[in-house]
């Protein structure tokens, strides 16, 4: 009886030795990196592509890996900059630029994966440095991120402007907004200023502007504006909008109220 008590002693010791000694052999950092990726999109040369990885490295020290296809030859200055696309941004961290073969590999002590995958701000690839204004992809990216949850409101013409087109509200992973206005029946060449006004498009008079946005541009029709806060300093985000007391106007030169050419109701206003 003792030696079998023995026996199942010295079993249940090599047992747990065993269970013990992998994880006390194996450290968390030797554990597969996590990565995120995002997609980096065409602006001024057609036909590239691309994307940016974020990689962690360490507990203190992550990796960004860019890969863009259909790119010219040379070499291909790139960064991290902070804000949005929409906005633009300073350079927060210059990268290595993108080589003959399409990639870009910088290692980043500055910054963690963790504070990477919810940075606010962008990236961004140029063709060279002698043409720095020539973009190739760029693309938000963390905190800025466009999620599927969106709204668009109609825009209808004034009178016989003939302009006519959408207001597309998008959500982004940190609860700002991307507003992309898309008209119909814009001038070549000409900008349209556009706001968003209190109350609705039936005011007399129409409401004060709360929120200036970027110029419609007339020869795409387009424009492109991150709002993180109103005119007065007063943060607001993608949920606020939803249930706004506003309009939006787009006018035919300065925001006045007889330049009007379009607009629309958003928000609480929307039956």
């Amino acid at each position: 009886m003792i030696k079998t008590r023995r026996l199942y002693t010295a079993l249940f010791i090599a047992v747990a030795v065993i269970l013990i000694l992998p994880s006390s052999g194996c450290k968390k950092d030797e554990e597969p990196n996590r990565e995120t990726s995002y997609t980096l999109k065409v602006q001024d040369v057609l036909g590239v592509t691309g994307t940016a990885t974020f990689i962690e490295s360490s507990k203190t020290a992550s990796t960004i890996r860019l890969q863009l296809n259909g790119a010219p030859s040379g070499t291909h200055p790139a960064a991290l900059h902070m804000n949005t696309v929409a906005e633009g941004g300073a350079v927060v961290v210059a990268l290595n630029p993108v080589d003959a073969s399409g990639s870009s590999t910088t290692s980043v002590n500055s910054l963690t994966y963790e504070q990477l995958i919810a940075y606010d701000g962008f990236i961004k690839v140029t063709k060279s440095s002698s043409e720095p204004d020539v973009v190739l992809v760029q693309g938000d990216i963390g905190g800025n991120v466009i999620t599927d949850i969106n709204i668009s409101y109609p825009l209808v013409t004034i009178a016989d402007f003939g302009v006519s087109g959408t207001a597309l509200f998008e959500k982004r992973e940190n609860g700002n907004t991307l507003l992309t206005i898309d008209l119909n029946g814009t001038i070549a060449g000409e900008i349209y200023p556009a706001t968003i006004n209190l109350s609705s498009i039936a005011t007399i008079g129409g409401g004060p502007v709360t929120k200036t946005l970027s110029n419609v541009n007339g020869t795409t029709g387009k424009s492109y504006t991150t709002i993180r806060k109103l005119d007065n300093g007063l943060d607001i985000t993608y949920d606020n909008w939803l249930v706004y007391n506003g309009y939006i106007n787009i006018y035919q030169t300065a925001p006045l109220y007889d330049n009007i050419i379009c607009h629309g109701n958003i928000g609480s206003n929307v039956d």
